[in-house]
């Protein structure tokens, strides 16, 4: 059997394409909340404190940090499809506990297990895509995996801001999410196989020496890897804040719904559509320093959000911020796999994600509470300056890569 396995993604076309699919599911779920959840903090809950509003990011990207981590520890272990499907068994009732919920605490823990369903499919379908297509498409395929979950996500958003506009912010807009958990779990029990047997092909073939401690290689001790951790940390730290606080930036400034949405999804759709691109330039080109232009830009997007005035602006912004991300995000990938064994590979990408989306709750958190003592406005500069200085440490940590 193992004779017949190859890697490439045109070897492995059918399997590939299954779960670009599947990550669009994924994605999806979390586009159900970006445009219109601290709307309703506000508007049904009667928050008004930043910190409080943004408490449903920080759950959503302590567990997901977490869970990202034990899906790279298990993989080898228990089977990538098996942490599938087992993701999307805890995306069901997400959308039932929206529509629902009569407390701010329900929210908080439908985002607890969003956190949990993003760390076990996401993650599950990365992992599966780099074993399928070996080391000559990887950038390509991130790519495209990272294209397919970030297109959803700016779709979806879009979708739920219009027809909460139509329709009121509760429950129709989180229909949506019933339809993708659906759909993403009879996917992934019935098409999806495992791709432990291609790891096992690979293992044999690789270069890359073992190391004793995957998490201290990947955090602090090699510079590829721990100059990439940092810039996923701020990354997600930057997009937590755009998350939770633009939403409420819009808001104060008396756009619609409509001009919300448009706003808040042009920057996961550019985000998305961009890695159709940008995950080829990670296999051609030096990773170095796509990650230093990429962190780059987006941190000078950000800085300039608290100058715009009029949607053109704001879309403008979003447009370069979404480039920017763009070049990251399939390229932190590539540098984790070229860096590590094939064995060791998700546990090393699990720990990369751990800090890259405890940079969602770090950012809610810090932008919360800057936004409540200072306002919106130093927020978002000190999340912009903070992203400038994580492309300075790429430029004097990161070997040419």
């Amino acid at each position: 059997m193992k004779e017949t396995i190859k890697h490439g993604l045109k070897e492995n076309a059918s399997q590939f394409w299954i779960l670009v699919l599947v990550n669009a599911f994924v994605g999806g779920i979390v586009g159900l909340e970006r445009s219109i959840l601290p709307e309703i903090a506000e508007k049904e809950f009667l928050i008004d404190s930043n910190t409080a509003i943004l408490s449903f990011i920080i759950a959503f990207g302590i567990t997901k940090a977490i869970t990202n981590y034990f899906t790279g520890k298990l993989a080898n272990k228990w089977g990538r499809k098996n942490l599938l499907v087992i993701g999307w068994l805890f995306a069901l009732p997400i959308p039932l506990l929206l529509i629902y919920a009569e407390s701010w605490n329900v929210v908080i823990f439908a985002n607890i297990l969003l956190g949990i369903n993003q760390g076990l499919t996401w993650s599950s379908t990365v992992v599966m895509k780099i074993d399928l297509v070996g080391e000559k498409d990887r950038g390509f395929a991130m790519g495209l995996n990272e294209f397919s979950g970030y297109f959803a996500v700016g779709l979806i958003t879009f979708l739920t801001a219009v027809i909460a506009e139509k329709y009121g912010l509760r429950p129709y807009p989180f229909y949506l999410g019933i339809g993708l958990s659906v759909l993403g779990l009879l996917f992934s029990i019935f098409l999806v196989k495992d791709t432990r047997h291609h790891v096992a092909i690979e293992t044999n073939e690789s270069n890359n020496e073992k190391v004793k401690n995957v998490f201290w290689n990947t955090t602090f001790k090699n510079p590829n890897l721990s100059a990439t951790t940092q810039a996923g940390l701020i990354n997600n730290l930057n997009d937590g804040m755009i998350w939770g606080l633009l939403p409420l930036l819009l808001l104060s400034e008396n756009f619609g719904k409509d001009s919300i949405g448009i706003i808040t999804a042009t920057y996961p759709l550019v985000w998305g559509l961009g890695q159709l691109f940008t995950g080829r330039f990670a296999d051609l080109y030096n990773n170095k320093k796509i990650l230093f232009y990429g962190m780059l830009l987006q941190g000078i997007a950000i800085s300039t959000l608290i100058w715009a005035g009029s949607p053109i602006e704001y879309i403008a912004l979003c447009v370069v911020l979404g480039l920017g991300t763009a070049l990251v995000y399939p390229t932190f990938l590539v540098v984790i796999a070229k860096n590590t064994t094939p064995s060791q590979r998700p546990e090393s990408i699990g720990v990369f994600r751990l800090w890259r989306d405890l940079g969602y709750a770090i950012g809610a958190f810090l932008s919360g509470l800057i936004a409540d003592v200072f306002g919106l406005e130093y927020a978002i500069l000190t999340i912009g300056i903070l992203t400038i200085f994580s492309s300075v440490i790429i430029k004097f940590r990161m070997q040419n890569n």
